[in-house]
């Protein structure tokens, strides 16, 4: 671009030898400063044109293919089969953590076979009894055996088993809504205790309904 406007300068160029000092000084300051916002404009221009085009570029490199973000997912996230690995490993130890549990029960209620819910109590330290394990089918047959081992009453209530299975997470408080009917089970395995301590006759077990809206919820 300088060389463009010099070339187009060149007779005042040449004039430059033969105009007075001062003027042949203004003049240069003219020429040079003309040059100079030619060049300015050219890089404007440039600018103009390659600024986007490098924003593009490097965008367009931060792509990535399917292959490269599958790769990603499978670095970042682990490949399907370890994931599926570690949930089973996670699985077992909730399952073995839980099982550990049953023997500090207080009863296990069960449905008879298909549903099993362990539940402890301690007046001083909790608001309301804790379901401590619970299972359906195999594990409920666990439960069963592990309370039996130790000594855990196991008392057959199944619309109460059901609706503790499907209402209470493991490690949570029993819900108000069965308040009444865990209240009715936990109170019959205490006077069991107690028969036996003392000798005296064994109460009959109650006929426990946690409700139909227990039941649903």
């Amino acid at each position: 671009m300088a060389v463009v406007v010099l070339r187009k300068q060149s007779p005042h160029l040449l004039a430059l030898g033969t105009a007075p000092l001062p003027v042949a000084i203004a003049q240069s300051a003219n020429l040079a400063s003309d040059a100079l916002l030619a060049v300015s404009g050219g890089l404007v221009i440039i600018a103009a044109i390659d600024v986007p085009f490098q924003l593009w570029q490097y965008t367009d490199k931060l792509k990535m293919t399917r292959d490269e973000i599958r790769q990603e997912f499978k670095e970042s996230e682990g490949a399907p089969e370890v994931r599926s690995r570690i949930r089973r490993t996670q699985r077992e130890y909730a399952r073995r953590r839980m099982m550990h549990e049953v023997p500090k029960a207080d009863v296990v209620v069960v449905n008879p076979t298909h549903f099993a819910v362990a539940l402890r109590y301690d007046e001083s330290r909790m608001r309301a009894p804790l379901v401590v394990a619970k299972g359906t089918d195999l594990v409920a047959a666990r439960i069963r055996e592990i309370a039996t081992e130790h000594s855990v009453p196991i008392f057959e209530a199944p619309p109460l088993a059901r609706a503790l299975h499907h209402s209470v997470e493991i490690g949570s408080e029993v819900p108000a809504t069965l308040y009444v009917a865990v209240a009715q089970v936990l109170t019959y395995i205490y006077q069991v205790k107690a028969a036996r301590t003392s000798g005296a006759r064994q109460p009959e077990p109650p006929a426990i309904d946690p409700g139909i809206d227990a039941v649903r919820h």
